[in-house]
């Protein structure tokens, strides 16, 4: 599933469907395929504009589609946005697919592939910017600091007890 979302389309296809839906533009007969076909040339575009210009018509195509057109034009919404990192919207369209067909093995390995693109993502971004990953190491800091704030106070009590356990033994 990481080539759908790597996968790009060669130049000259992107430019005979944008030429077709441009033309049918012009004339006034733009059907739902010629924008569908155009919208997914789009989507696997490797310039971040065109895959924006391909999600904006798969949502216009998606309000109006039937429901097998419909699922796929939220299909490849999910790939649009996961491919310009909206990784949370890539996620919602997954899960609304889901809801529909829970047993869908390519959109649940699709939903897998962006949570861990996202989870790189996030990663990447803590390595890029020093100080936020400095900020993180030092939370993570304090949490450790916690636990053994935790551990040091229940060892101190339960050594309290035993230091009065034995006090009253004596006695």
């Amino acid at each position: 599933m990481e080539d759908v979302l790597d996968e790009s389309i060669a130049e000259e296809d992107l430019r005979k469907f944008e030429r077709r839906y441009h033309d049918s533009l012009a004339q006034g007969t733009v059907t739902h395929v010629i924008q569908f076909e155009y919208a997914w040339c789009l989507i696997r575009s490797k310039y971040p504009t065109d895959v924006k210009r391909g999600i904006f018509l798969l949502e216009d195509l998606s309000k109006g589609e039937n429901e097998s057109g419909k699922r796929d034009c939220i299909y490849y919404l999910a790939i649009g946005n996961a491919k310009i990192k909206e990784y949370s919207k890539a996620l919602g369209y997954t899960k609304v697919l889901l809801q529909v067909e829970p047993g869908n093995r390519q959109v649940q390995t699709l939903k897998h592939t962006i949570e861990k693109r996202m989870e790189r993502g996030i990663e990447t971004f803590l390595l890029e910017n020093p100080i936020l990953n400095c900020c993180f190491k030092f939370c993570l800091f304090l949490e450790g600091l916690k636990g053994m704030a935790i551990i040091g106070g229940a060892a101190l009590a339960l050594g309290s007890l035993i230091g009065f356990g034995v006090a009253l033994a004596r006695k």
